[in-house]
């Protein structure tokens, strides 16, 4: 395994460019690739079916460790977020239902005071519509007195 490549010949550039072919010797053999250790048999993997080696083992962590500070969630714990997430919905759903109902109060509010405007300008549009008539009429019973 000590072997050493023998040197590869450089080419020289300044023949490459008259057309000469390539000499073989400068190709370097192949490299040989080395041996693996032997390994070990990994052995059997069957287990007998009372063994304490089958099945899930309750590993005692810290609460320092990493493994203890898993996301997961109990049922407890998902029961109480579910729950918490609706009473948050509810009061949501409160607001909105109380200013919904401030803002038809309000348009019922500005429908009364239009309404009332609307009221009051037909009756001033009339009251003028009146006025000048009355001045029309006196205006042209003046000039046929003169």
């Amino acid at each position: 395994m000590d072997e050493t490549p023998p040197p590869t010949s450089t080419m020289d550039w300044s023949d490459a460019s008259s057309g000469s072919s390539i000499d073989q010797t400068s190709i370097a053999p192949t490299p040989i690739r080395p041996r693996l250790p032997s390994r070990k048999s990994s052995g059997t993997m069957i287990v007998p079916r009372d063994s304490l080696e089958v099945g899930p083992n309750e590993m005692k962590l810290g609460p320092d460790d990493v493994r203890a500070m898993s996301p997961r969630r109990t049922t407890e714990d998902i029961e109480a977020l579910g729950k918490e997430a609706r009473e948050e919905l509810q009061r949501h759903a409160k607001a909105l239902q109380d200013s919904l109902i401030t803002l038809f109060n309000r348009i019922e509010a500005v429908k009364e005071e239009h309404d009332k405007l609307d009221n009051n300008n037909r009756f001033l549009q009339k009251y003028i519509g009146d006025l000048m008539t009355t001045s029309k009429i006196t205006a042209s019973g003046s000039r046929s007195k003169k």
